[in-house]
């Protein structure tokens, strides 16, 4: 039996998967998710001797839609600052009747949108209606694509911009405000971008504590991208202890987020400090904001079901449009090796 296999390219996967489209699959994802009508077992890291960076795979599934999905992807931090993003991946997405592949994406750009989708969710569940200034702490690609998602869900007006090399922040903003009417600024220190910032993005590759938690003023709200595995973190815990703690998995949050574990680890808060998921703010399982002067923090892990759900629409959009490459994939005769 012979099937056409879809290969989507970087610039294809940005043309298919619109932001404002990604925050309502990812909302899907997630809610489908917390309904327990998905698998989403942890990711698996192999360190590379090179000691250049890291090789990962994340599988996951979804009963909604039957299809299963796994990235593959390679972090390289010394990417930062060059022509190459840090993830450089590609996620492999399987219909669910007989389990054959489908498709083939490119799996840089769909980390890079689906995560500020996230983002975006997290604020629009959990930031003040009124909020209108934004601090992107970095100035790399996902800085860029939390810049277009934060505004899909707020009336943002003006950004404050800090990385920790002044000229990559200054180049960030010179090219955002080609493309955009907003007001930027680039900050000298991340105290200063964060001074009465309704919205904090952080997308670094910090490892070490880079914001004070004396430094977040009443009624922000924090999205933390960067700091994936348990030995780094951007926040100290002090941040962590001030606000009211979401993430997008218990059990990854559990198992890679630094800026939850050290902060446990040094007794500024205890286990029960997450206060759910974000599907579980979807089910009104939990409660969000209390209080226009409550801190929220949501702290990105970056999963599967993200992907595979991204995946799957760039999918249809793809076959719909006749977008991608379609290449002849053959069984073999019999179903035999």
């Amino acid at each position: 039996m012979s099937m056409k296999l879809l290969l989507v390219n970087h610039k294809e996967v940005r043309e298919l998967l619109g932001m404002e489209a990604c925050i309502e699959v990812v909302e899907s994802a997630l809610r489908v998710l917390a309904e327990g009508r998905g698998d989403q077992p942890l990711r698996t890291a192999m360190r590379l001797s090179s000691g250049k960076g890291m090789f990962g795979l994340m599988p996951a599934y979804l009963g909604d839609i039957d299809m299963h999905a796994v990235k593959a992807v390679s972090v390289f931090p010394g990417n930062h600052g060059t022509a190459y993003d840090a993830h450089q991946g590609v996620v492999v997405l399987y219909e669910g009747e007989h389990g054959c592949p489908i498709a083939v994406m490119d799996g840089s750009e769909i980390t890079a949108i689906r995560t500020a989708a996230a983002s975006a969710l997290a604020t629009r569940l959990l930031a003040r209606e009124d909020a209108r200034t934004l601090a992107l702490i970095g100035s790399g690609i996902q800085a860029r694509t939390h810049l277009e998602a934060i505004c899909c869900v707020r009336e943002i007006e003006s950004v404050r911009v800090w990385s920790k090399t002044a000229e990559r922040a200054q180049a960030f903003v010179d090219q955002a405000r080609d493309d955009s009417e907003l007001e930027f600024k680039v900050c000298d220190d991340a105290a200063e971008a964060l001074h009465r910032a309704d919205i904090i993005c952080t997308t670094t590759s910090a490892k070490e504590a880079i914001i004070r938690g004396e430094w977040l003023f009443p009624g922000t709200h924090v999205n933390a991208v960067g700091a994936c595995v348990p030995h780094a973190r951007e926040f100290d815990s002090a941040a962590l202890a001030r606000s009211l703690l979401f993430t997008d998995r218990r059990e990854s949050l559990h198992n890679e987020a630094g800026d939850f574990l050290l902060a446990k680890q040094e007794g500024a808060i205890g286990e029960d400090h997450l206060q759910g998921e974000i599907g579980d703010l979807l089910l009104g399982r939990v409660e969000g904001r209390k209080d226009e002067a409550d801190i929220t923090f949501f702290k990105s892990l970056g999963i599967g079901v993200e992907d595979l759900a991204a995946a799957r629409y760039i999918n249809d959009q793809a076959r719909l449009q006749g977008i991608g490459s379609l290449l002849d994939f053959s069984e073999a005769p019999d179903g035999n090796d």
